[in-house]
């Protein structure tokens, strides 16, 4: 198997050699044909790269910014790896409160995860908050 596959590279290598040779006497390519293969090899990259990293990379940071910008309170977040729900929103900050109750503040740019908040957790945060206004 190995020595036909060896064979039959050394056959192609010999007729694209008699071919470049068909063409004026030089090997290779010629200079005018090796610009543009470049050229449309590195605008094929370029369009390669697009479509596989630039774009969706740009459609995920747009699609967190618009959850960070719909922050409320009552959310709960994961910012840096901690677990938290939004105490207070800020210009540049979130408060967040722990399970434990003590509260943290971070940068907006560090949440990387929001979760709404549902009805229920609406519902329970909205009597906390009169109850802790009646006290």
């Amino acid at each position: 198997m190995k020595k036909w596959f060896s064979l039959s590279l050394l056959l192609l290598t010999l007729m694209q050699v008699s071919l470049f040779a068909q063409d004026g006497g030089e090997v290779g390519p010629s200079r005018e044909q090796g610009i543009w293969q470049t050229v449309v090899m590195i605008f094929i990259l370029l369009v390669f790269f697009y479509f596989i990293l630039w774009r969706p990379e740009q459609k995920r940071r747009k699609a967190l910014e618009e959850q960070r910008t719909s922050l409320k309170q009552g959310d709960r977040v994961v910012a840096m790896g901690i677990v938290g729900t939004v105490l207070r929103i800020q210009e540049q900050t979130v408060i967040l409160k722990m399970y434990d109750g003590s509260k943290v503040e971070f940068l907006k740019g560090a949440v990387t995860e929001v979760n709404p908040e549902t009805a229920e957790e609406s519902a329970k945060t909205e009597k906390q908050k009169d109850s802790s206004e009646a006290n």
